[in-house]
Protein backbone atom coordinates (compact mmCIF):
# COMPACT_ATOMS: atom_id res chain seq x y z
CA UNK A 1 0.00 0.00 0.00
CA UNK A 2 1.40 3.39 -0.90
CA UNK A 3 0.26 6.87 -0.03
CA UNK A 4 1.34 9.11 -2.87
CA UNK A 5 -0.04 12.63 -3.03
CA UNK A 6 -2.50 11.75 -0.27
CA UNK A 7 -4.27 9.08 -2.36
CA UNK A 8 -4.63 5.52 -1.11
CA UNK A 9 -3.31 3.14 -3.75
CA UNK A 10 -3.36 -0.53 -2.75
CA UNK A 11 -0.44 -2.60 -3.90
CA UNK A 12 -2.10 -5.95 -3.22
CA UNK A 13 -5.59 -6.58 -4.56
CA UNK A 14 -8.07 -9.11 -3.20
CA UNK A 15 -11.33 -9.29 -5.11
CA UNK A 16 -14.26 -10.21 -2.94
CA UNK A 17 -17.18 -10.08 -5.43
CA UNK A 18 -16.23 -11.59 -8.81
CA UNK A 19 -19.47 -10.60 -10.55
CA UNK A 20 -19.28 -6.92 -9.66
CA UNK A 21 -16.41 -5.45 -11.69
CA UNK A 22 -17.23 -1.82 -10.85
CA UNK A 23 -16.76 -2.49 -7.15
CA UNK A 24 -13.63 -4.53 -7.84
CA UNK A 25 -12.04 -1.74 -9.81
CA UNK A 26 -12.89 0.97 -7.30
CA UNK A 27 -12.14 -0.91 -4.08
CA UNK A 28 -9.60 -3.43 -2.97
CA UNK A 29 -9.23 -5.17 0.32
CA UNK A 30 -5.67 -5.80 1.44
CA UNK A 31 -4.59 -9.34 2.10
CA UNK A 32 -3.08 -10.29 5.44
CA UNK A 33 -1.36 -7.42 7.21
CA UNK A 34 2.23 -6.79 6.14
CA UNK A 35 3.47 -6.90 9.76
CA UNK A 36 4.00 -10.21 11.59
CA UNK A 37 3.28 -8.52 14.92
CA UNK A 38 1.39 -5.30 15.52
CA UNK A 39 3.50 -2.15 15.63
CA UNK A 40 3.22 0.11 18.63
CA UNK A 41 0.38 2.53 17.76
CA UNK A 42 2.10 5.38 19.59
CA UNK A 43 5.51 5.09 17.92
CA UNK A 44 4.82 3.60 14.47
CA UNK A 45 4.78 5.65 11.28
CA UNK A 46 1.47 7.01 9.96
CA UNK A 47 1.66 4.56 7.04
CA UNK A 48 2.12 1.59 9.39
CA UNK A 49 -0.72 2.82 11.59
CA UNK A 50 -3.06 3.13 8.62
CA UNK A 51 -2.05 -0.25 7.17
CA UNK A 52 -2.32 -2.17 10.42
CA UNK A 53 -5.03 -0.43 12.47
CA UNK A 54 -7.29 1.49 10.09
CA UNK A 55 -7.50 -0.17 6.66
CA UNK A 56 -8.14 -3.77 7.80
CA UNK A 57 -11.25 -2.51 9.60
CA UNK A 58 -12.38 0.31 7.35
CA UNK A 59 -11.99 -1.27 3.90
CA UNK A 60 -14.40 -4.21 4.48
CA UNK A 61 -16.88 -1.63 5.85
CA UNK A 62 -16.47 0.47 2.72
CA UNK A 63 -17.00 -2.60 0.53
CA UNK A 64 -20.18 -3.44 2.45
CA UNK A 65 -21.25 0.21 2.15
CA UNK A 66 -20.93 0.06 -1.65
CA UNK A 67 -22.97 -3.12 -1.84
CA UNK A 68 -25.70 -1.64 0.35
CA UNK A 69 -25.69 1.55 -1.74
CA UNK A 70 -26.17 -0.58 -4.84
CA UNK A 71 -29.12 -2.38 -3.18
CA UNK A 72 -30.63 1.00 -2.28
CA UNK A 73 -30.21 2.09 -5.93
CA UNK A 74 -28.01 5.05 -5.00
CA UNK A 75 -26.15 4.81 -8.31
CA UNK A 76 -29.39 4.99 -10.31
CA UNK A 77 -31.12 7.93 -8.61
CA UNK A 78 -30.19 11.46 -7.69
CA UNK A 79 -31.87 11.29 -4.25
CA UNK A 80 -32.36 8.30 -1.94
CA UNK A 81 -33.13 7.71 1.72
CA UNK A 82 -29.82 5.88 2.16
CA UNK A 83 -27.35 7.77 4.38
CA UNK A 84 -23.90 6.30 3.87
CA UNK A 85 -22.37 7.74 7.07
CA UNK A 86 -25.17 6.22 9.14
CA UNK A 87 -24.68 2.83 7.51
CA UNK A 88 -20.90 2.91 8.01
CA UNK A 89 -21.26 4.06 11.63
CA UNK A 90 -23.66 1.20 12.38
CA UNK A 91 -21.47 -1.33 10.56
CA UNK A 92 -18.26 -0.27 12.30
CA UNK A 93 -19.96 -0.18 15.71
CA UNK A 94 -21.37 -3.69 15.31
CA UNK A 95 -18.13 -5.13 13.85
CA UNK A 96 -15.99 -3.67 16.65
CA UNK A 97 -13.90 -6.53 18.13
CA UNK A 98 -14.59 -5.19 21.62
CA UNK A 99 -18.32 -5.90 21.04
CA UNK A 100 -17.72 -9.42 19.68
CA UNK A 101 -20.31 -11.26 21.81
CA UNK A 102 -22.92 -8.49 21.92
CA UNK A 103 -26.09 -8.43 19.82
CA UNK A 104 -26.66 -6.21 16.78
CA UNK A 105 -27.40 -2.57 17.62
CA UNK A 106 -29.37 -0.34 15.27
CA UNK A 107 -27.98 3.07 14.35
CA UNK A 108 -30.33 5.14 16.52
CA UNK A 109 -29.67 2.87 19.54
CA UNK A 110 -25.89 3.40 19.51
CA UNK A 111 -25.04 5.44 22.66
CA UNK A 112 -22.74 7.90 20.84
CA UNK A 113 -25.42 8.51 18.21
CA UNK A 114 -28.10 9.04 20.87
CA UNK A 115 -25.92 11.63 22.61
CA UNK A 116 -25.13 13.41 19.35
CA UNK A 117 -28.75 13.55 18.23
CA UNK A 118 -29.85 15.06 21.56
CA UNK A 119 -27.96 18.23 20.67
CA UNK A 120 -28.08 18.01 16.85
CA UNK A 121 -31.55 17.03 15.70
CA UNK A 122 -32.11 16.00 12.09
CA UNK A 123 -34.86 17.10 9.74
CA UNK A 124 -37.27 14.28 8.91
CA UNK A 125 -36.72 12.33 5.70
CA UNK A 126 -39.23 13.46 3.07
CA UNK A 127 -42.10 11.08 2.36
CA UNK A 128 -41.02 10.93 -1.29
CA UNK A 129 -37.85 9.14 -0.19
CA UNK A 130 -39.55 6.83 2.29
CA UNK A 131 -42.09 5.37 -0.15
CA UNK A 132 -41.18 2.39 -2.28
CA UNK A 133 -41.66 2.68 -6.04
CA UNK A 134 -44.89 0.67 -5.79
CA UNK A 135 -46.29 2.83 -2.97
CA UNK A 136 -45.35 6.03 -4.81
CA UNK A 137 -47.03 4.82 -8.01
CA UNK A 138 -50.22 4.05 -6.06
CA UNK A 139 -50.24 7.56 -4.57
CA UNK A 140 -49.70 9.15 -7.99
CA UNK A 141 -52.33 6.98 -9.67
CA UNK A 142 -54.94 7.65 -6.98
CA UNK A 143 -54.32 11.40 -7.21
CA UNK A 144 -54.66 11.29 -11.00
CA UNK A 145 -57.87 9.25 -10.87
CA UNK A 146 -59.31 11.66 -8.30
CA UNK A 147 -58.39 14.60 -10.49
CA UNK A 148 -60.05 13.01 -13.54
CA UNK A 149 -63.24 12.33 -11.52
CA UNK A 150 -63.33 15.88 -10.19
CA UNK A 151 -63.13 17.18 -13.78
CA UNK A 152 -66.37 15.37 -14.71
CA UNK A 153 -69.23 17.87 -15.35
CA UNK A 154 -71.72 16.02 -13.11
CA UNK A 155 -69.23 16.01 -10.25
CA UNK A 156 -68.55 19.72 -10.84
CA UNK A 157 -72.28 20.40 -10.60
CA UNK A 158 -72.49 18.38 -7.35
CA UNK A 159 -69.52 20.27 -5.91
CA UNK A 160 -71.11 23.62 -6.80
CA UNK A 161 -74.35 22.54 -5.09
CA UNK A 162 -72.40 21.47 -1.97
CA UNK A 163 -70.54 24.80 -1.97
CA UNK A 164 -73.80 26.75 -2.12
CA UNK A 165 -75.27 24.56 0.59
CA UNK A 166 -72.28 25.28 2.85
CA UNK A 167 -72.47 28.99 2.12
CA UNK A 168 -76.13 29.12 3.13
CA UNK A 169 -75.16 27.66 6.53
CA UNK A 170 -78.83 26.96 7.13
CA UNK A 171 -78.49 23.32 6.26
CA UNK A 172 -81.35 22.14 8.48
CA UNK A 173 -83.78 24.49 6.74
CA UNK A 174 -82.44 23.51 3.31
CA UNK A 175 -82.90 19.82 4.09
CA UNK A 176 -86.48 20.44 5.29
CA UNK A 177 -87.23 22.35 2.07
CA UNK A 178 -85.69 19.60 -0.02
CA UNK A 179 -87.84 16.91 1.65
CA UNK A 180 -90.93 19.09 1.43
CA UNK A 181 -90.39 19.38 -2.34
CA UNK A 182 -89.84 15.64 -2.60
CA UNK A 183 -93.05 14.88 -0.71
CA UNK A 184 -95.00 17.37 -2.84
CA UNK A 185 -94.04 15.49 -6.00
Amino acid sequence: VSLEAGIFQPSRMKQSYPSDTVVQQSLSIPEAGPFPEPPDPKTCSPQEYLEYYIFPVLLPGMAELLHQAKKEKCFERKRTKFIACDFLTEWLYNKNPKRKDESFTEFFSIPVVKDWLKDHSRPPIPLSLLLSEEEASIVIQSFWRGYRVRCDSEIQELRQWQKQLRENKNIVQSVKEFWAKQEAK
